[in-house]
């Protein structure tokens, strides 16, 4: 026989919330008066409940989420095209808005190289008549000329799907851009480089603005996915 200190009480409102791990019932109700622990939200459907880790996003979290690139070549090999410059061309496999981005790089970057070197001819006879304003062009032209053969392979580099060079083709258009203002500063010595002048930044920029597209970034985390 039971005594009166052993008999169970009923639980009355404004009492403690089930222990965890002790799930109700779908449709239980909470005894009138119950205050949900703060921040609890209700299962969207009778006995769902949250599993850990899910939820809403953190702060600071969105759909577009950059990440430094972790696949940078180790030696001299990784820096240059798989297989040579022989397959320049060939875009099998690329969605439509890298193959523009990277036939913009290596059209303007080849496009660069050969006015660059005409050019080149014309500053060294500057020299006879204008020996200080040559120096400054001749710099000026011999980093054009390095931009444009840089952004040739690291076109072919972004083709192989490396972040890496992605990310790097969107410095170089960084570097355009000061190259567009250094050469128009001193009178356009560089400006039949096709990296040194505004056109050039201009191309540079649209061939970046395709590269990182949603498309483009899901191509990459595939290529990344499988290698």
């Amino acid at each position: 026989m039971s005594t009166p200190d052993e008999t169970p009480q009923p639980q009355q409102p404004g009492s403690q919330p089930p222990q965890p791990g002790n799930v109700p019932p779908a449709g239980h109700q909470p005894p009138q008066g119950y205050q949900p622990p703060q921040g609890y939200q209700p299962p969207s459907q009778p006995g769902q409940y949250p599993q850990p880790g899910q939820g809403q996003p953190g702060p600071g979290q969105s759909g577009f989420h950059f990440e430094m690139p972790t696949d940078g070549p180790r030696s001299f090999n990784d820096v240059m095209p798989q297989g040579g410059f022989s397959g320049m061309f060939k875009t099998q496999g690329l969605p439509t808005e890298l193959k523009v981005s990277y036939f913009i790089w290596v059209i303007s970057g080849l496009l660069g190289l050969l006015f660059g070197l005409i050019a080149f001819f014309a500053v060294i006879a500057a020299f006879a008549f204008a020996p200080g304003f040559a120096a400054i062009a001749l710099i000026l032209l011999l980093l054009t000329l390095a931009v444009a053969a840089a952004q040739v392979i690291l076109a072919m580099k972004m083709k192989e799907g490396k972040e890496w060079a992605r990310l790097a083709l969107t410095i170089l258009a960084g570097v355009s851009l000061l190259l567009a203002i250094f050469g128009a500063a001193s009178g356009g010595g560089s400006g039949m480089g096709l990296g040194g002048n505004w056109f050039g930044f201009l191309v540079s920029a649209v061939a970046v603005v395709l590269m990182w597209l949603p498309n483009a970034q899901l191509w990459f985390k595939t290529v990344k996915g499988h290698a």
